[in-house]
């Protein structure tokens, strides 16, 4: 198993509970692919350096993981479908 840190922007006209769901959903996700999730931080609201799809803030929450390699790209996959994110980052840590 790697470490990962996974950092997603979600659109900022959903409220703040339905963002923390988000966030679970994605945890969700990680422990039932058999990895184990180390922490989940909401940052809240914040001002983006530039705009995406004309949006110019976003609700940010990072996740720290461990996980398989071949994991990241099945994330990614539904990073990417899910409606509610508007950017993500998924990193491998050493």
């Amino acid at each position: 198993m790697n470490k990962y840190e996974t950092i997603i922007i979600v659109d900022p006209k959903l409220d703040d509970e339905a963002c923390n769901q988000v966030g679970e959903k994605f945890s969700n996700m990680i422990t039932s692919a058999k990895g184990t999730v180390e922490s989940v931080e909401a940052w809240g609201k914040r001002k983006l350096a530039y705009p995406i799809e004309k949006n110019s803030e976003g609700f940010y929450i990072k996740i720290n993981f461990n996980s398989e390699p071949e994991f990241v790209e099945e994330l990614t996959r539904v990073y990417n479908i899910t409606d509610e994110v508007i950017k993500h980052i998924v990193v491998k840590l050493d």
